[in-house]
C-alpha cells in the first residue's frame, strides 16, 4: 500500500463536500485531484499488468477488477433511489424533483451522465449531479487499457505527454468552434458544457500517468512556489476579468467551471499540474505523509467511493429535514453548518455501512479471481511499494 494515498483520497472527497455544503468554492477541484489520483494509480497497474501478462488476460483482469469494484455500489445507489423517489413521489413529497431523477437516471446507467450534464436539457438533481465525474472515469477506463497495451514501451512517455496536449489543445479547440458556431444542444454557458466532456479532462489522467514513470525536477521547490503562483494567478485573472479581488474569495482564484478570463482553457493545466506534483512528492519525497496516514484521514479514504456516491444526496435530504420539519431559531449561517456536520455524519455512517457490507465482500473476490501482482516498482528509489488498493 502506498503511503498516504488514502489521505489524498480524503482530502479530494472533503473538498468537494466543501462546495456542495457552500463552504469553498474552491471544493470543486476535488473531482480534478481524483482524476489525477486515477489516472496515476490505473496506469501504474496496467503497466506492471503488461510486463507479465498475456493480451487476453491482462483485459480480462482489469475490466474484472474494475467491475468488482465500481458497478456494486454504482448501480446499488441507482436502484436504492430509483425506490426512494418513487415512494416519495407517490406520498407525495416534491413530485417533480422526483421525477428528475427517475428521468435522469438511464443516462447514469449507462455511464453518460456527462454527456447529459452538458447537454441544453440538463437539469439540476442532487441525486445525480455529480455523477457526471464517474462518467468521465469510467469513459477513461474503457480507453485508456487499449492503448496502455498496444503504445511500445519505448513510446510509452510520448503517449503521456500526447495526452496531456490533447486535453489543452481539445478545450481550444471546442472554444473556437463553440465561438464561431452555435451549439443549441449544448448548455448556454460555455465553460459549464466544456467542463463535463470527458476530453477536457484527458490531461488530468496524462499527468497522473507521467508520474509513475518519469521525474519531476526539484519537485518540493516546484511544490512550494506553485503553493503561491497558482492562487496568485487565479486571483489576478479574477480581478482582470470582474475588477474585484474578493468577488469570490473562497475560490482561490478559480471559480467553479472557471468561466471567466480563458481559466477553463488553461486553469485546468494548472491545476492538474499542481496535484500531479503534490501527488509526486507524496509518494517519492514523502513530503506530508505524517498527516496523510492519520488514522481518521485514511479511513475516510478507505471509504471515499461511497462518501462521493452518497453525500450529494444526503445532503438535500439533510436540509430539507432542517428547513420542512425543524423550526430552529437560528441564522441561515448556523442552519447551514448544522446540515454541513449532520450531512458528513450521516455520509460516514452510510458509507461506512456500505463498504464493510457491500464493496468489501466484492473486494475479495478481485483476488480470487482476477489476481494481479501485488507490487509497483518505485523507479526512482528501487524500493518495491506495496499497492493493493487500486482505487
Amino acid at each position: 500500500m502506498i503511503a498516504g494515498l488514502d489521505g489524498i483520497r480524503a482530502i479530494a472527497f472533503l473538498l468537494v463536500f466543501s462546495i456542495h455544503t457552500g463552504f469553498l468554492s474552491f471544493g470543486w477541484v476535488g473531482v480534478q485531484l481524483f482524476f489525477v489520483l486515477s489516472g496515476f494509480l490505473i496506469t501504474g497497474i496496467l503497466l506492471d499488468m503488461k510486463d507479465y501478462l498475456p493480451q487476453k488476460e491482462y483485459y480480462k483482469r482489469f475490466y474484472g477488477r474494475r467491475l468488482l469494484r465500481i458497478f456494486p455500489l454504482y448501480y446499488f445507489y441507482l436502484l436504492l433511489m430509483t425506490g426512494v423517489t418513487t415512494w416519495l413521489e407517490r406520498i407525495p413529497y416534491r413530485p417533480n424533483r422526483m421525477q428528475v431523477f427517475q428521468d435522469q437516471a438511464p443516462y447514469a446507467a449507462l455511464y453518460v451522465y456527462n454527456i447529459f450534464y452538458a447537454g441544453a436539457n440538463f437539469e439540476y438533481t442532487a441525486f445525480l449531479e455529480h455523477f457526471w465525474s464517474l462518467s468521465v472515469e469510467e469513459q477513461f477506463y474503457i480507453i485508456w487499457p487499449l492503448l496502455i497495451f498496444l503504445v511500445p514501451k519505448k513510446n510509452i512517455k510520448t503517449l503521456f505527454l500526447g495526452s496531456i496536449f490533447v486535453g489543452l489543445g481539445f478545450r481550444i479547440i471546442f472554444t473556437i468552434l463553440y465561438k464561431l458556431y452555435p451549439m443549441p444542444f449544448l448548455r448556454e454557458n460555455m465553460a459549464i458544457a466544456l467542463y463535463a466532456l470527458p476530453l477536457t479532462h484527458l490531461d488530468a489522467f496524462g499527468f497522473g500517468a507521467y508520474i509513475t514513470r518519469y521525474k519531476f525536477t526539484a519537485p518540493k521547490k516546484q511544490l512550494l512556489i506553485l503553493f503561491f503562483i497558482v492562487p496568485a494567478l487565479g486571483f489576478m485573472a479574477q480581478y482582470y476579468a470582474t475588477g474585484t479581488f474578493t468577488h469570490d474569495i473562497t475560490g482561490l482564484g478559480y471559480p467553479f467551471a472557471m468561466p471567466k478570463a480563458m481559466q477553463y482553457i488553461w486553469g485546468y493545466s494548472i491545476l492538474n499540474y499542481f496535484f500531479a506534483l503534490f501527488i509526486y512528492t507524496v509518494v517519492h519525497e514523502k513530503i506530508f505523509v505524517k498527516f496523510l496516514e492519520l488514522p481518521w484521514l485514511k479511513y475516510l479514504g478507505k471509504i471515499s467511493y461511497g462518501l462521493y456516491v452518497y453525500h450529494f444526496a444526503i445532503i438535500w435530504f439533510v436540509g430539507r429535514f432542517i428547513i420542512d420539519k425543524l423550526d430552529l431559531p437560528i441564522s441561515y449561517d448556523e442552519a447551514a453548518g448544522i446540515q454541513a456536520i449532520l450531512s458528513l455524519m450521516v455520509s460516514i455512517m452510510i458509507a461506512s455501512f456500505s463498504y464493510y457490507f457491500i464493496e468489501q465482500p466484492l473486494l475479495g473476490l478481485k483476488e480470487r479471481f482476477f489476481k494481479v501482482k501485488e507490487r509497483t516498482p518505485d523507479i526512482f528509489t528501487g524500493q518495491v511499494i506495496r499497492n493493493k488498493n487500486d482505487g
